[in-house]
Protein backbone atom coordinates (compact mmCIF):
# COMPACT_ATOMS: atom_id res chain seq x y z
CA UNK A 1 0.00 0.00 0.00
CA UNK A 2 1.02 3.56 -0.67
CA UNK A 3 1.67 4.64 -4.02
CA UNK A 4 -1.28 4.34 -5.94
CA UNK A 5 0.09 5.70 -9.35
CA UNK A 6 2.28 2.85 -9.31
CA UNK A 7 -0.44 0.17 -9.24
CA UNK A 8 -1.35 -1.12 -13.29
CA UNK A 9 -4.78 -1.26 -12.33
CA UNK A 10 -5.05 1.93 -11.62
CA UNK A 11 -3.55 3.45 -14.82
CA UNK A 12 -5.82 1.53 -16.67
CA UNK A 13 -8.73 2.58 -14.94
CA UNK A 14 -7.40 6.54 -14.80
CA UNK A 15 -6.99 5.50 -19.16
CA UNK A 16 -10.42 4.17 -19.12
CA UNK A 17 -11.79 7.63 -17.30
CA UNK A 18 -10.06 9.73 -19.62
CA UNK A 19 -11.40 7.79 -22.75
CA UNK A 20 -15.02 8.28 -21.78
CA UNK A 21 -14.20 11.81 -21.15
CA UNK A 22 -12.96 11.91 -24.91
CA UNK A 23 -15.98 9.32 -26.19
CA UNK A 24 -18.92 11.49 -24.22
CA UNK A 25 -16.81 14.96 -25.64
CA UNK A 26 -17.07 13.93 -29.15
CA UNK A 27 -19.84 12.22 -29.35
CA UNK A 28 -22.80 14.37 -30.39
CA UNK A 29 -25.90 11.96 -29.35
CA UNK A 30 -24.11 11.88 -25.08
CA UNK A 31 -23.65 15.55 -25.59
CA UNK A 32 -27.07 15.75 -25.83
CA UNK A 33 -28.06 13.47 -23.01
CA UNK A 34 -26.47 15.43 -20.35
CA UNK A 35 -27.98 12.56 -17.49
CA UNK A 36 -26.40 9.79 -19.22
CA UNK A 37 -22.76 11.36 -19.77
CA UNK A 38 -23.23 12.54 -16.02
CA UNK A 39 -23.90 9.20 -15.29
CA UNK A 40 -21.19 7.69 -17.50
CA UNK A 41 -18.38 10.17 -16.78
CA UNK A 42 -19.37 10.04 -13.05
CA UNK A 43 -18.67 5.87 -12.86
CA UNK A 44 -15.62 6.46 -14.92
CA UNK A 45 -13.86 8.66 -12.88
CA UNK A 46 -15.47 6.86 -9.08
CA UNK A 47 -13.06 3.87 -10.65
CA UNK A 48 -10.33 5.22 -10.52
CA UNK A 49 -11.23 7.58 -7.76
CA UNK A 50 -11.38 4.73 -5.57
CA UNK A 51 -8.49 2.55 -6.48
CA UNK A 52 -6.64 5.72 -5.28
CA UNK A 53 -8.24 6.49 -2.00
CA UNK A 54 -8.26 2.70 -1.31
CA UNK A 55 -4.26 2.57 -2.06
CA UNK A 56 -3.64 5.25 0.35
CA UNK A 57 -5.63 4.46 3.49
CA UNK A 58 -3.79 2.39 6.34
CA UNK A 59 -5.06 -1.28 6.52
CA UNK A 60 -6.37 -3.81 3.73
CA UNK A 61 -9.93 -4.08 5.15
CA UNK A 62 -10.27 -0.62 4.03
CA UNK A 63 -8.19 -0.99 1.19
CA UNK A 64 -10.61 -3.58 0.08
CA UNK A 65 -13.72 -2.10 0.86
CA UNK A 66 -12.74 0.89 -1.76
CA UNK A 67 -11.69 -1.99 -4.56
CA UNK A 68 -15.03 -3.66 -4.06
CA UNK A 69 -16.80 0.30 -4.47
CA UNK A 70 -14.27 0.54 -7.91
CA UNK A 71 -15.90 -3.30 -8.87
CA UNK A 72 -19.49 -1.67 -8.40
CA UNK A 73 -18.61 1.22 -10.28
CA UNK A 74 -17.66 -0.84 -13.26
CA UNK A 75 -20.41 -2.41 -13.30
CA UNK A 76 -22.54 0.60 -12.87
CA UNK A 77 -20.21 1.65 -15.74
CA UNK A 78 -20.69 -1.57 -17.83
CA UNK A 79 -25.03 -0.82 -17.32
CA UNK A 80 -24.68 2.04 -19.08
CA UNK A 81 -22.80 1.64 -21.89
CA UNK A 82 -24.67 -1.26 -22.82
CA UNK A 83 -27.58 1.39 -22.61
CA UNK A 84 -25.73 3.88 -24.74
CA UNK A 85 -25.60 0.95 -27.15
CA UNK A 86 -29.05 -0.43 -27.12
CA UNK A 87 -30.37 3.11 -27.88
CA UNK A 88 -27.86 3.59 -30.42
CA UNK A 89 -25.83 6.42 -28.82
CA UNK A 90 -22.60 4.03 -29.73
CA UNK A 91 -21.85 1.11 -31.72
CA UNK A 92 -22.18 -2.33 -30.36
CA UNK A 93 -17.95 -2.24 -31.27
CA UNK A 94 -17.30 0.51 -29.12
CA UNK A 95 -19.14 -0.51 -26.26
CA UNK A 96 -17.58 -3.99 -26.04
CA UNK A 97 -13.91 -2.65 -26.25
CA UNK A 98 -15.07 -0.57 -23.21
CA UNK A 99 -16.79 -3.10 -21.36
CA UNK A 100 -14.17 -5.62 -22.26
CA UNK A 101 -11.79 -2.88 -20.34
CA UNK A 102 -14.19 -2.90 -17.40
CA UNK A 103 -14.55 -6.54 -17.01
CA UNK A 104 -10.31 -6.66 -17.13
CA UNK A 105 -10.29 -3.48 -14.54
CA UNK A 106 -12.80 -5.83 -12.19
CA UNK A 107 -11.22 -9.18 -12.85
CA UNK A 108 -7.66 -6.98 -11.55
CA UNK A 109 -9.55 -5.61 -8.55
CA UNK A 110 -10.83 -8.79 -7.39
CA UNK A 111 -6.97 -10.70 -7.56
CA UNK A 112 -5.77 -7.82 -5.66
CA UNK A 113 -9.00 -8.24 -2.88
CA UNK A 114 -8.01 -12.08 -2.80
CA UNK A 115 -4.05 -11.48 -1.79
CA UNK A 116 -5.50 -9.97 1.09
CA UNK A 117 -8.63 -11.26 2.62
Amino acid sequence: MGNFRKLHVWLMSKDLAVSIYKLTRSNTELRKDFRLKQQICSSAVSIASNIAEGEMLSSYKQRNRHFYIAKGSAAELITQLMIANEIEYITKDKSEKLIDRCDHIAATLQKLINIHS
